[in-house]
């Protein structure tokens, strides 16, 4: 089932379609929110206002996601087989992340570089107007490494241990953390379950994924698995996340790159952490590279997933 999905990813992605689960997902959220976040809450309230928004979130998720399942395979089957593997597929993200990453691609190479800004800024929350061409392709591998958790390996995980159901139920808390998991002064309390049950979430897949990605950097060209593996283990931890230095650093260390440095957010400067180690200058085809490392992480756990399913696990 998670195999299929997977292929179904690569080959239709993420269509915007008015009925895609996410869509739906955010509506609620916002339903939510326009109920629970009043303005006039103290921390407390807001921070317990921001718990119930992540609980109903989650449980209707999950719950709409079951009925559903199980009414497709009351009608029949393989209609449920069908039904669960087409919502898998809408929590994996990897053409989607591709496409992205290629959006800023190409016009950076071609030097178009206020449209590959644009581009950049559909994908990071940092200010990206005054970005040089390097920190333009910073600024794409950055996102792509750290969604290989989010938009593959996490759903992939929560697909194989509870099915569709536990899949759109990690997808939910996913959208819940990018919609309001923010430290500002709006979201800082009421956005605090939401960004600390994603990080949770995360926690296992993201290890899985650094191992994953080194392994995948085994079978690529001019990629390190055990750079990979070392720079993991060396900067992850002076990430600000939890989660996300571990796929990060693990691919600077694979390509041979350091990612991190000072990012604008609203014209403030802001020093993140530097991971990997500065061989080379990074360059517009970086974000190939990449790309390529996702998809060869998708590739070993298709294969992975293909093999458990041959043998009935």
């Amino acid at each position: 089932m998670t195999a299929a999905a997977i292929a179904i990813d690569w080959i239709i992605g993420d269509p915007k379609w008015p009925t895609h689960p996410v869509i739906w997902i955010g509506r609620l959220i916002r339903i939510l929110e326009r109920k629970l976040l009043t303005g006039r809450q103290s921390p407390k309230q807001a921070k317990a206002a921001g718990i119930v928004l992540a609980l109903v979130t989650l449980a209707v998720s999950w719950g709409v996601m079951q009925v559903i399942a199980a009414a497709a395979d009351w009608i029949h089957p393989w209609l449920g087989y069908a039904v669960s593997v087409w919502f898998i597929s809408t929590t994996i993200a990897v053409k989607g992340l591709k496409d992205a990453g290629m959006h800023v691609y190409r016009p950076l190479v071609e030097g178009r570089l206020d449209e590959a800004r644009k581009y950049a800024g559909y994908i990071v929350s940092r200010d990206t107007d005054q970005l040089t061409p390097a920190d333009t392709a910073r600024a794409a591998v950055e996102t792509i490494a750290e969604n290989t958790v989010d938009a593959f390996v996490s759903p992939v995980v929560f697909a194989l241990l509870g099915g569709a159901p536990l899949a759109m139920l990690y997808r939910a808390a996913n959208t819940l953390d990018s919609m309001v998991g923010y430290r500002n002064e709006q979201y800082i309390h009421f956005g605090w379950c939401s960004a600390r049950t994603d990080d949770a979430l995360n926690y296992i897949p993201a290890r899985i994924a650094g191992l994953l990605m080194s392994l995948a950097a085994l079978v690529l060209p001019r990629l390190s698995a055990v750079n990979a593996v070392k720079a993991a283990a060396i900067f992850a931890r002076r990430h600000p996340s939890p989660n996300s230095g571990i796929p990060e650093s693990a691919a600077a260390g694979a390509m041979g790159v350091e990612l991190g440095g000072v990012n604008y957010y609203f014209g403030v400067a802001s020093e993140r952490a530097r991971m990997g180690w500065k061989r080379r200058e990074l360059q517009p085809d970086d974000i190939k590279g990449a790309i390529r490392l996702l998809y060869a992480t998708s590739i070993l756990v298709w294969a992975g997933a293909l093999i458990g399913w041959a043998l009935g696990l």
